[in-house]
């Protein structure tokens, strides 16, 4: 299992380096020069199609760092994997650039959910999260001229991803703690399951 989780780190990061980009940098330096077309150094995080794969699968098909995934996808509406679903907690938080203040993209908060059904009565909430980035419409419009030949369709089909399985030990120890919208969302969802429940 060792030899999996580094596999994109044997073949193309150097020894010592350690990936945890800020979600500016997901967005503005892997991201962004991805839908243009330019290249990024380093070209690490690889392209995966998501949705047949449960979270627990993505050891060796993802850059694997600690215990977070990072891919390229596209993106769909279609969040069904073999044996769950994404589910999407509703709200978006802007990723904006810190030295302009500008908006660059957009993080959509996901939980898995083990079952067929799309809904949380339907399936059985996991720890497992995603954050899927994706680019702001007014955040394609750079100066490059590979990055004008792209169609502004093509902004919305290319998303970065972040899984993480979480537990409040795990986050104690990889040092990164949910966010406080990660907390809000995850707390509205097990508010509404209790709602209904009774």
């Amino acid at each position: 299992m060792g030899d999996k989780r580094s596999i994109y780190v044997n073949y193309n990061l150097p020894p010592g380096f350690r990936f945890y980009p800020t979600d500016e940098e997901l967005v503005v330096h892997f991201l962004q020069r991805k839908v243009a077309l330019l290249p990024c150094h380093p070209d690490v995080i690889p392209d995966l199609h998501l949705y047949p794969y449960d979270p627990w699968e993505l050891d060796g098909k993802a850059l694997s760092e600690g215990k977070q995934w990072y891919f390229y996808s596209r993106r769909t509406q279609n969040r069904n994997t073999n044996n769950g679903y994404w589910k999407a907690m509703g709200m978006e938080e802007a990723v904006v650039n810190g030295t302009t203040g500008r908006r660059v993209g957009f993080k959509t908060f996901l939980v898995f959910y083990i079952g067929d059904g799309e809904t949380a009565e339907e399936g059985v909430k996991t720890n497992w999260i995603m954050h899927e980035y994706r680019l702001s419409s007014d955040s394609g419009s750079t100066t490059t001229t590979t990055s004008r030949r792209s169609s502004k369709s093509d902004y919305n089909k290319w998303v970065v991803c972040r899984v993480y399985e979480t537990s409040s030990s795990d986050d104690e120890k990889d040092g990164r703690e949910l966010s406080c919208l990660d907390e809000v969302f995850l707390s509205l969802d097990d508010f509404d399951e209790i709602s209904n429940n009774h």
